[in-house]
């Protein structure tokens, strides 16, 4: 079905960012109409969900052009649901700069920047072809260069030096990959993809192919080539953080959900086993990264670390009912890994410092920040009936029951298990040492105010909260998005009506 909105959530962060540049100085109006266009796009992205579940798929044909021969923009449920998580992490995250980023990083186009990375984000989960699934990473990937170095201290240009370096060589792989794939079938719409991989026979050659895209977005969303992720996140500011460790990951997850449910679904046991491979080790090292560590900043770095390779086992195990688990969980860790950056980063602002050993007892003179992080610590590891018990059960039981008839799912649930209390022992020692004992501070030794930051941090619990609560009024959509994943059909008959 045609729809105009469906460029809105790319058309209004890309347009709110122009506008803004041309007025550098006037920093409140930057501040209110980043956080209009965020509602904005908000309120946009939850009609598209009313859409697409009364009417199906969304398509957008750019210059009246037909997939595959045009640029098309598509909307199923679940990049739906991914553009109205982003826009509400976007909305916390902005609130939360307006009284931590400082003015020096507001004059210097930190909304205008916040905007297009945004853009490049929903681009990312619009687009119906590789080449502007390209395009739309290097936005995304320009704007947030520019955002991790924003400052101009010396650990934040180390790092964005490892940072840009590491996805220069990523995106070099992207377009080799893309460029062997259209040599090999001759175009690069994931609709007319699919069709034409299906008719090609995904063997030898291909699956080759299918491994360097692996690869490729496996370094995009941290999944075992996650190396570079720690010190980047640990450098950038809180907002910023907290927008990286809630949205970059889950881009290049996203474009492993459409590559390896979409096109590349014809030899599960070799991509996808290679996938859960990556995901337990991804699991395995991150759950160790966060343990070890005693820096508030690692530790949650590395949590957003283990999240990743949660995801991914949920999309090797390759199941209905996984994919179900594995939508439920996306969502709430890009919701709960935004709540926990802004927590952590409003410990650091409170107390001067990173340091764990060098914190205690803030929940005396700040009980809800306490109780905030609680509820977030509890909710990503699985706890009931918080929002990250859902996704994981149901992905850990079709672990387990496809153990059944091979035994490596065994061990990725088993590591699924492990590495959620790798992650409640990393997070409850962040809340013990830091909250509890005895207070060091009063209030007047305090380093930073928590004025205006706690609002934010509500926000993203409650939603948290009710995405657990409630899980069975959003079950419907989640159970159309899971259907519309698994079976591409739906995806190739909206795209390509003509050519079908």
């Amino acid at each position: 079905m045609m729809n105009n909105l469906v460029v809105l959530p790319l058309l209004i962060p890309l347009l709110a960012g122009l506008i803004m540049a041309m007025f550098r100085k006037n920093i409140p109006f930057h501040r209110w109409f980043s956080l209009f266009s965020f509602s904005l796009t908000f309120a946009v992205s939850l009609y598209l969900i009313h859409q697409v579940s009364i009417g199906g798929i969304q398509i957008l044909e750019l210059g009246g052009w037909p997939a595959p021969f045009g640029i098309v923009l598509v909307v199923d449920m679940l990049s739906a649901l991914l553009l109205t998580t982003t826009s509400f992490v976007g909305i916390a995250c902005i609130l939360f700069a307006f009284k931590s980023i400082g003015e020096e990083r507001e004059q210097f186009y930190f909304y205008p920047l916040f905007q297009f990375l945004i853009t490049g984000v929903n681009g990312s989960f619009l687009t119906g072809d590789l080449f502007n699934l390209f395009v739309c990473f290097e936005v995304m990937l320009i704007s947030s260069y520019v955002l991790l170095s924003l400052g101009g201290t010396r650990i934040q240009f180390r790092e964005t030096i490892k940072y840009v370096v590491i996805n220069s060589l990523s995106s070099t792989l992207f377009l080799v990959a893309v460029a062997y794939l259209y040599a090999s079938v001759g175009t690069l719409n994931i609709a007319h993809l699919s069709i034409r991989v299906a008719e090609a026979g995904q063997t030898g050659f291909m699956t080759t192919i299918a491994i360097l895209f692996l690869t490729v977005f496996s370094l995009k969303a941290a999944l075992f080539l996650f190396f570079w992720l720690p010190g980047s996140y640990s450098a950038a500011p809180t907002a910023i953080a907290a927008v990286f460790g809630a949205l970059l990951t889950k881009v290049g997850i996203y474009a492993i959900f459409r590559m390896f449910y979409l096109v590349f679904y014809h030899q599960p046991e070799i991509t996808h086993a290679l996938m859960g491979v990556m995901a337990a080790l991804t699991m395995l090292l991150g759950g160790i990264g966060a343990v070890a560590h005693w820096d508030i900043r690692n530790i949650l770095a590395y949590n957003v670390i283990i999240g990743v390779g949660f995801i991914v086992s949920g999309l090797a195990v390759f199941t209905y009912v996984a994919l179900i688990g594995v939508i439920y969980y996306i969502i709430h860790d890009m919701v709960m890994k935004a709540l926990l950056f802004l927590l952590g980063g409003t410990m650091i602002r409170i107390v001067g410092t990173s340091k764990l050993k060098e914190m205690s007892g803030l929940i005396r003179n700040h009980p809800l920040l306490g109780w905030l992080f609680f509820i977030a610590a509890f909710s990503l590891a699985g706890v009931p009936p918080l929002s990250g018990f859902i996704g994981k059960i149901l992905i850990i039981q079709e672990g387990l029951a496809k153990g059944a008839a091979n035994a490596g799912f065994y061990w990725l649930a088993a590591i699924g298990l492990l590495s959620s209390l790798m992650i409640i022992y990393s997070l409850m020692k962040i809340f013990i040492n830091g909250f509890w004992g005895e207070t060091f501070l009063t209030r007047n030794m305090e380093k930073g105010s928590t004025k205006g930051l706690l609002l934010p941090c509500v926000l993203l619990t409650t939603v948290g909260i009710l995405w657990g609560v409630g899980a069975e009024i959003f079950y419907p959509v989640i159970e159309q998005a899971a259907k519309s994943m698994l079976n591409p059909n739906f995806y190739i008959e909206a795209v390509l009506r003509e050519v079908v």
